[in-house]
């Protein structure tokens, strides 16, 4: 199976390089993070209790987001349900604050 998204993959630069976005606005916590490689959006993944990445996926229909985590280099596709390995934004495991 292919992605047919890889053309919305833009070079952005994490909107936030402590944390996920609401969860900091809320005070809540998260497990792992995600960054929306359409815009950079930060948000916490599904195993946390916010699951915003996800939720910005459905509320902006952006559609792929790469791991935040150090040493990871993988994005998930959310339309087409597929992991991408490496990330297609050529970024590998970006280095964060």
């Amino acid at each position: 199976m292919t992605c047919n998204h890889l053309e919305l993959v833009k070079d952005v630069q994490p909107s936030n390089p402590i944390g996920c976005d609401e969860c900091l606005a809320m005070g809540s916590r998260w497990v792992h993070l995600r960054t929306c490689l359409t815009c950079g959006h930060v948000g916490c993944c599904d195993s946390s209790p916010n699951r915003h990445a996800s939720g910005h996926y459905a509320t902006e229909a952006h559609p792929l987001a790469e791991s935040f985590e150090p040493g990871e280099d993988w994005a998930w596709c959310y339309p087409d349900q597929l992991l991408l390995e490496p990330s297609p934004s050529g970024q590998g495991s970006r280095s964060h604050a």
